[in-house]
Parts: C-alpha cells; structure tokens; sequence
C-alpha cells in the first residue's frame, strides 16, 4: 500500500481513501511580539522585494573576520559584559521570530541577519521601538543586514553561535 500524501493544515480532504486515517491539524494562531506597536514602523510602507540574489556580490560592509564585530554596536550591553551573540536567525525576515527569542530568552542574545535592506530596516525600526516602549528590554537582539551564504564566517568564530535558526530560507529562485 501507498503511504498516505501529507497535506496542509487548511486544506479540505476529498472522500478519497487515502484521507481516512489522516488526522488533521487545527491552525494556529500566534500573536506575533511587536507588530502593532505605537511609534513602531508599519509593515506595509516597507515594500521589498521578495527575492534577493544571494549570489550577487555583497553591496553592503560586512567585517573582514568575526574579531572585527563591533558587537556593542548591536546590543547596547555587549560591551560591558564582553558578549557576542549566540543566537542567531539567518533569513530573519520582519523578525517575528528574532523579538520572540528576546522575550523567551532575555540573558541570551539574538542577531537576525536579512539580505534585504528595506526588511533589515523594518526590523531595525521595529526593535528601537520596543526598545522605546519596552524599558529595559529587547536590548539583547539587533539585525544586520548581510548574505550569510557568503559573510557567515565574518561573523561568528567556530562553536560562536550556540543556536542557529534557519526558517523559511528562500535562497533559490523560481520560474514565473
């Protein structure tokens, strides 16, 4: 017999016999930290593009070795504490996840990095904001604009980044 074909939650099963036995999944909600909050940038002025070519040669500075990080530039304590980060969101996006792992873990910092300028700065204008509204928090996540297919090792040394997440990473372009 056949294996069963998995199929989205949202999707409506026909009377097919394949979908006798699947247990569909309920969708979830989340409410993601920071979308709506005052004096923070509104998503829909940001228009990006979709892709970025992450082949392209980088357009942006990025350090000649992980020793050259000005970590303090991203987390306004990292100087003090003589901490880089340790967490990091490759393909960050609008950061939903990145403020998530600020309020989840608060001793741990998290540095989202997007290849695309206009998402970088969203995410960038988003944190200042809950930086503003938020007293005392969100200082340990930051985001910087890079490709880390090319500048990864420019940023981290070996065993640096305790987690590494990688969600929804689009790196391949498709046919129209």
């Amino acid at each position: 017999a056949a294996a069963p074909i998995p199929i989205m939650a949202d999707e409506k099963p026909s009377d097919d016999k394949k979908y006798k036995n699947m247990v569909f999944p309920k969708r979830i909600h989340t409410h993601d930290v920071g979308e709506h909050i005052e004096g923070g940038p509104n998503k829909r002025k940001f228009r990006s593009r979709a892709h970025a070519n992450p082949l392209a040669d980088p357009q942006f500075p990025y350090p000649v070795r992980p020793s050259a990080v000005k970590w303090e530039e991203f987390f306004p304590d990292a100087q003090e504490q003589g901490r880089m980060a340790e967490f990091a969101d490759i393909g960050c996006g609008f950061g939903g996840l990145l403020v998530n792992l600020a309020t989840t873990f608060p001793d741990k910092y998290s540095i989202g990095m997007e290849i695309r300028d206009k998402v970088t700065a969203f995410v960038d204008e988003r944190i200042q904001a809950l930086r503003r509204t938020n007293e005392g928090k969100y200082r340990n996540c930051a985001v910087v604009r890079c490709n880390a297919m090319k500048c990864l090792p420019n940023y981290f040394v070996k065993g640096q980044p305790e987690k590494m997440f990688f969600c929804f990473a689009d790196p391949h372009f498709k046919a129209k």
